[in-house]
């Protein structure tokens, strides 16, 4: 059992403004495994405050960037260092396998080297020469913090979500109140605990758990310049209203329906063993996810037949077992979501090919669903346009490369994708004709010195590497 009864507030363990703890579930069997308090309007105001007294103050703004790194950098060790008790307890709150939260850990430390690597060589101030060989005027530009960040994140991936907001924002010398979901709060308290000990000037970070109304009092919130987003579609529109309203920088990264292109040359054995990856990572909940499968007509029995193959092969159940490829979904209300659009897919004429609507036998008393495979879908139907968010797969046939491409393109998301070929230049040459934001060839891991973000309905902005660092910094113009 695990309680936090205090918030991390601008640097420090403060009371909450409401005392009453919120019980954290599991979702394996639904018992308590910790306590946590949850921040209201009230302790927003507070970490606002302290977000915006540290900022004007400058202390951590005028930090040296190569300060400002050492320091960050010492948190992704002390992170590195605790990866095994991260990855267990949000496998504890999530529901997420244990294979997934472990390997997981990996990616945390590359996503911040690169962010690292991106702030050692960052442009942070440069004297333009005039172009004109008549003038003497020069200008020095300049890359200034935003100023206090409301980063608000999801529950699928919480450290990962965190660090790809905290990090840049920071790095840049911006004061950042991180909102994170209540099913996060023991994972996220940990992240707080670390964050704790590097040393921080006062005021520069606070992390709250709090629910939808709260988070959004705090996008609101005056004392706010920019907000950075990951969630949900519908969230990223009223943000971005919001944003707009009040002339707030904003960088939304959101949903996505992830088509896999299956070229007629691909290798179906490597096709199979990556798409169990790229489709069900995260027990399928999961922005990324490659759940729409076009397969050419020619070979369409034959992709269906094997993808049946994989998902029925997988193990679903207690996601602390190490055997166990498949967990829970996070709540009762995301299992019963999965399980309607199930339904869905079948009362739309779908072939349901395995899995289905029931939960899997002994798992009653957890949030599971069965890993499904529909077949004869159509690029119309909802199980093919909306985002589901469990380990749900729908293949659609295609005729040509043109037809594939078309049915790829007709979503209006458009965050990621694959090709799958023998063919590395034809592959590429499909990849970009598909509008979204990364494609990956033959299953390559999605890069985090590269650009990483939507194109349409999946979001504004980008995150990684140099380009994500750039999104918390400002533009000034000075002219000599």
């Amino acid at each position: 059992m695990i309680t936090y009864e205090r918030l991390y507030v601008g640097g420090s363990w403060t009371e909450p403004s409401e005392p009453a703890l919120l019980e954290i579930l599991s979702p394996h069997d639904g018992s308590v495994i910790g306590r946590a308090a949850q921040a209201q309007p009230a302790d927003v105001d507070r970490a606002a405050l302290h977000a915006y007294t540290a900022f004007e103050g400058r202390i951590w703004r005028d930090t040296p960037p190569a300060e400002r790194i050492a320091l960050l950098r010492r948190f992704n060790k002390l992170r590195e260092d605790e990866a095994d008790r991260i990855a267990d307890l949000i496998t504890a709150e999530n529901g997420a396998a244990a294979w997934f939260t472990k390997a997981g850990q990996a990616g945390l430390t590359r996503q911040a080297n690169a962010y690292l690597a991106a702030a050692e060589h960052f442009d942070w101030e440069r004297t333009l020469e005039p172009s004109d060989p008549n003038s003497r005027v020069r200008s020095v530009v300049r890359r200034e913090p935003v100023g206090v960040v409301a980063a608000v994140i999801p529950w699928n991936s919480p450290f990962s979500s965190a660090t790809s907001k905290i990090l840049p924002a920071l790095l840049a010398g911006n004061s950042v109140v991180l909102k994170v979901s209540p099913e996060n709060s023991l994972s996220m308290g940990l992240l707080a605990d670390l964050v704790d000990r590097i040393g921080l000037p006062d005021g520069v970070l606070s992390v709250l758990p709090a629910d939808r109304e709260t988070s959004e009092y705090l996008i609101s919130h005056p004392r706010v310049d920019k907000i950075a987003f990951t969630g949900s579609t519908a969230a990223g529109r009223r943000i971005a209203s919001i944003a707009g309203a009040q002339l707030k920088r904003v960088s939304l990264e959101l949903g996505g329906k992830s088509a896999a292109v299956i070229l007629p040359d691909a290798d179906l054995t490597a096709v199979v063993n990556g798409l169990k990856f790229g489709s069900l990572l995260n027990n399928g909940e999961s922005c990324i996810a490659q759940t729409r499968i076009l397969a050419p007509r020619s070979r369409y029995e034959e992709v269906i037949s094997a993808l049946a193959a994989l998902v029925e092969s997988l193990a679903v159940g207690d996601p602390r077992d190490p055997e166990t490829f498949i967990g829970p979904m996070v709540r009762g209300d995301q299992q019963q979501r999965v399980r309607d659009y199930i339904e869905i897919g079948i009362a739309e004429g779908a072939r349901l090919v395995c899995g289905g609507p029931q939960v899997p036998p002994g798992l009653q008393g957890g949030f599971y669903v069965t890993p499904t495979v529909f077949a004869d879908v159509t690029p119309t139907m909802r199980i093919a346009r909306e985002e589901i968010f469990g380990p749900v797969l729908v293949v659609l046939a295609y005729d040509d490369i043109d037809d594939a491409v078309r049915i790829a393109n007709d979503s209006e998301y458009g965050l990621s994708g694959g090709v799958w070929s023998a063919d590395e230049a034809a592959a590429l040459a499909v990849a970009r004709r598909i509008r979204t934001g990364t494609v990956t060839i033959n299953g390559a891991p999605i890069g985090f010195d590269g650009p990483f973000g939507g194109f349409k309905a999946s979001g504004i902005g980008r995150e990684y590497g140099v380009v994500g660092l750039g999104q918390y910094t400002e533009y000034q113009t000075i002219t000599v």
